[in-house]
């Protein structure tokens, strides 16, 4: 993977797990937990969505939006989990 690749792909990350979070209303997570968050978030999207039927498109702001989308379902089932 290239540099600047490796770099776009932590900051789609990190604004996902920003915007998930903050949607969520959940903890602060920090820059590196917001950066995992979102990653995590974008696999978990571009597993689900597409089998729902639901995508946003390519380019960065399609990948950060689905991400958010991603980190939301991820923070919402942590809560849930922490609840039991």
């Amino acid at each position: 993977m290239e540099p600047q690749s490796l770099f776009v792909f932590l900051v789609i990350g990190a604004i996902a797990g920003w915007l998930g979070s903050a949607i969520v209303k959940s903890e602060r997570l920090g820059l590196l937990g917001n950066i995992v968050v979102g990653i995590v978030g974008a696999f978990i999207a571009g597993y689900l969505l597409p089998i729902v039927g639901f995508a946003f498109g390519n380019g960065i702001i399609g990948s950060i939006l689905n991400a958010t989308i991603g980190a939301i379902i991820l923070l919402v089932l942590i809560r849930v989990i922490k609840r039991a």
